[in-house]
């Protein structure tokens, strides 16, 4: 595998500083100095600091596995577990520092950045596709709860979970992140 590209290294800087940061207080000037690249190479790939950020949310929305909830050889209640687990793991590895960037930067530019808040709406509605189809799965086994209906339930989880994120921030520990996993697990799904 070669070296990557000014490209690559400027969407791996952009996405480490807004992740890091939020979009505001990011400028472009930082980006390409942890990009290790001139400023000119950054609009030479990307028409403006949206633009950028739109490829740093589809890039962490690679990095969040929803691939593990598309197994459906694996019990569905398990993948959803596991990928939950996979993010807290993510995040206590952070040190509590950093949440989910697209819930981070959809809340931050939802009014000012039509493309931003765009790309965000797409990977949360992606990831509640994914969660819905597991909430049927369940539904399906007698496992999710009888009086919830499963695209309901999954939205709620993801935001329940973003929710749980933004305060694991605040009080930077799992707290929240085990309050949901108990509340899910034990009352929602069984």
């Amino acid at each position: 595998m070669g070296r990557p590209s000014i490209r690559e290294k400027i969407v791996e800087a952009a996405l480490d500083r807004f992740h890091a940061l939020g979009y505001n207080a990011c400028g472009v000037q930082e980006i390409v100095e942890a990009a290790g690249a001139l400023k000119g190479s950054f609009y030479n790939h990307f028409k403006s600091k949206e633009a950028m950020a739109v490829e740093a949310i589809a890039r962490y929305s690679e990095r969040v596995r929803l691939e593990m909830l598309e197994d459906e050889a694996r019990d569905p209640v398990q993948r959803l577990r596991d990928h939950f687990e996979f993010l807290t793991k993510w995040f206590v590895e952070q040190d509590f520092e950093r949440g989910c960037l697209v819930a981070t930067m959809g809340s931050e530019l939802s009014n000012s950045a039509p493309l931003v808040r765009e790309a965000a709406e797409q990977a949360l509605a992606r990831w509640c596709e994914l969660v819905e189809k597991i909430m049927r799965e369940a539904a399906r086994d007698g496992r999710l709860a009888r009086e919830l209906e499963p695209a309901r339930a999954a939205r709620f989880l993801v935001n329940a979970w973003e929710g749980a994120v933004l305060r694991m921030k605040i009080v930077k520990n799992r707290e929240p992140l085990d309050d949901f996993f108990e509340v899910v697990f034990r009352s929602i799904l069984h």
